[in-house]
């Protein structure tokens, strides 16, 4: 079994590793679950725990996904939280609005739902999930810091390829690897 996801690669500017490190360091005092800049990626589809012989259908199906795309590029802008004012669960990135995204995550959906992966009850949300809180201590603080980087622009990404990761769980944190590339 392999724990599977089909994600776009984000390679972090000096800006986002900037941006990233002010916020990181600014809530140092809360229990928060940061995402390393070298794993940051936008999740088209988690598929989670996988039978390996599932595989090959799987990347026909991404293939096919991406047959009536072109590369594009991603904004990538503002800061905020999933979950309540109360109780804030996850820290993003967000990306702009943007119709080539929205047609390739639908066609990501129908191809892999033919596989049997339906389609998520949650509307498709594109972001980048920076950070998990564990425990906060001062949420008004946490709110303003937040806050200060909600209208940021924080970089641009070029998108060629949707990729099928495994995700391995460490204690050390996730490592991901490719498993398949459909180039767009």
């Amino acid at each position: 079994m392999k724990r599977l996801f089909a994600a776009i690669k984000i390679h972090p500017s000096a800006k986002y590793i900037s941006l990233f490190n002010e916020i990181s360091s600014s809530l140092h005092y809360e229990r928060i679950k940061w995402v390393e800049p070298e794993n940051i990626h936008l999740t088209l589809k988690f598929l989670g725990e996988t039978d390996e012989s599932k595989i090959p259908a799987i990347c026909l199906a991404l293939e096919a996904a991406v047959t009536q795309s072109k590369p594009f590029t991603l904004k990538i802008a503002n800061t905020g939280i999933f979950g309540s004012r109360y109780d804030p669960k996850v820290i993003w990135f967000g990306i702009e609005k943007q119709d080539e995204l929205e047609s390739l995550a639908q066609n990501v959906f129908t191809e892999l739902a033919k596989c049997g992966w339906e389609k998520d009850r949650q509307n498709f949300v594109p972001h980048l999930t920076i950070g998990r809180t564990k425990g906060l201590n001062d949420k008004t603080l946490f709110h303003w810091i937040i806050g200060k980087y909600n209208s940021v622009e924080i970089q641009e990404e070029n998108v060629t390829e949707i990729i099928l990761y495994d995700s391995i769980l460490r204690r050390e944190g996730p490592l991901y690897v490719k498993v398949f590339s459909a180039v767009l």
